[in-house]
């Protein structure tokens, strides 16, 4: 059974920073895949960062230069650095990983973890 655990949600002033981590257990397979995706309230769920398996990024325009995403393969793990929070970063952010076990792909989904930044 795959589980993906996020942590280092909170609340945090406008300007701050803060890391979010997300590690994945289980029988994954290989991850080809890695991403953070937030939904703010009464809003779609969007990308906010993607990394993939040989090690290029992605980000939405509205967290560049301010967000940063990273793997550890060893651990399974993806991380988002988030400096320069502003309130519009207010979400749940839920960490979502693509995999493939043979030529089956599968995707998985944390279970969201609240980033509240106050003005």
């Amino acid at each position: 059974q795959v589980q993906l655990v996020e942590s280092g949600g909170g609340l945090v002033q406008a300007g701050g920073s803060l890391r979010l981590s997300c590690a994945a257990s289980g029988s994954i397979g290989s991850i080809k895949v890695m991403a953070w995706y937030r939904q703010a309230p009464g809003k779609q769920r969007e990308s906010v960062a993607v990394i993939i398996s040989g090690g290029s990024t992605n980000y939405a325009d509205s967290v560049k230069g301010r967000f940063s995403i990273s793997r550890d393969n060893v651990k399974n793990t993806v991380y988002l650095q988030m400096d320069s929070l502003k309130p519009e970063d207010t979400a749940v952010y839920y960490c979502y990983v693509r995999a493939m076990v043979g030529s089956f792909g599968y995707d998985y989904w944390g279970q969201g973890t609240q980033v509240t930044v106050s003005s």
